[in-house]
């Protein structure tokens, strides 16, 4: 198991001067985006995409660093209602397996995307209650989208040899683990999670029993290393589904945090461990979003709590038994 950092926090810096201050942190594992909401500020798609030379310059750049690519980015809604915002994740999407594979790297990271709730509705709709009955019917009707164009995915992944690692996340279809378990089942192996305990927590799901469920599927094809807190004086008036502002963190219900503000270390121990148990030995990628410090900070702070967390060696035998 080895430290990453998904890069978007460093986007005012080149990826050359971002990877020597990532080595000296004693990083392993770099997460680029490469479109949708990460943006490509490190890797630009079409730079790379069928163009061996430029391939050829990035990888001399990583092994001048002993840095590899954890997997590439790229978070969008290719099942969006607007056809053209559809189009653009989906290319997007496509593009980023092609080049994934053709920098044998073996991981693409994105969401489920989200459908409006029929045919003729023009925004996305999260449903989260199947009552009204016509919200039954229009989960229906989404997951019958979903499965159809993940199913496509799922084929053109094969064809690369390359996962796709869907982050369970709120306002998108496949928002907690029994529905990620659910898109794998109906379009296969190639289809799993890219777990980020910090979607979870607020929904009061126990990471380390998701980790056990995912795991038990052979479900799990990369991990974000990303912590949340929740404050209880204000998600006892109104709950944890929270529209306020993310920048108005006084009167959230809970917020982004660094590695172990939100969770302490043991906490983050148990969660290594429990990898561990369902023998994921692959990049815990360091996704910062706490408004409450700064991107350098917090990544530096998460670094150092991962660092006494993670196994860096295979076990032995159990000389003991």
């Amino acid at each position: 198991m080895e430290i990453g950092v998904h890069t978007p926090p460093l986007a005012d810096e080149p990826l050359e001067s971002a990877l020597p201050y990532l080595d000296g942190l004693g990083v392993g594992a770099i997460e680029p985006g490469v479109g949708g909401h990460p943006g490509q500020d490190h890797l630009e798609r079409a730079a790379y995409l069928d163009d061996e030379s430029e391939q050829a310059e990035l990888r001399s750049l990583l092994a001048e660093y002993d840095m590899r690519i954890s997997a590439l980015a790229t978070h969008n809604n290719p099942l969006h209602p607007d056809e053209q915002r559809a189009e653009k994740a989906d290319t997007e999407l496509r593009e980023a397996i092609r080049l994934a594979a053709q920098l044998e790297v073996g991981t693409v990271t994105c969401f489920s995307g989200l459908p409006a709730g029929g045919p003729n509705d023009e925004v996305p709709n999260w449903i989260t209650a199947p009552w009204p009955p016509e919200h039954a019917d229009a989960l229906e009707y989404q997951w019958e989208r979903a499965v159809d164009y993940w199913g496509e995915i799922a084929a053109l992944a094969a064809d690369h040899e390359v996962d796709i690692a869907i982050e369970m996340h709120p306002n998108m279809l496949v928002y907690e683990p029994h529905g990620l378990a659910r898109l794998r089942e109906a379009t296969g192996e190639r289809i799993g999670a890219n777990v980020d305990p910090s979607h979870l927590y607020w929904q009061g799901i126990t990471i380390t029993d998701a980790i056990r469920y995912l795991g038990e599927r052979d479900a799990i094809h990369h991990v974000h290393a990303k912590d949340t807190k929740i404050y209880d004086a204000q998600a006892r008036e109104k709950g944890v589904l929270d529209t306020t502002a993310y920048d108005d963190e006084p009167n959230r219900s809970w917020l982004f945090r660094s590695v172990g503000y939100g969770h302490d270390e043991i906490h983050w121990k148990d969660i290594v461990s429990t990898l561990r148990l369902v023998d994921y030995d692959g990049a815990l990628s360091i996704e910062h979003e706490d408004s409450l410090t700064s991107s350098r900070e917090g990544l530096e702070k998460a670094i150092d709590l991962l660092e006494r967390a993670i196994f860096e060696t295979q076990p032995g035998d159990a000389y003991w038994a």
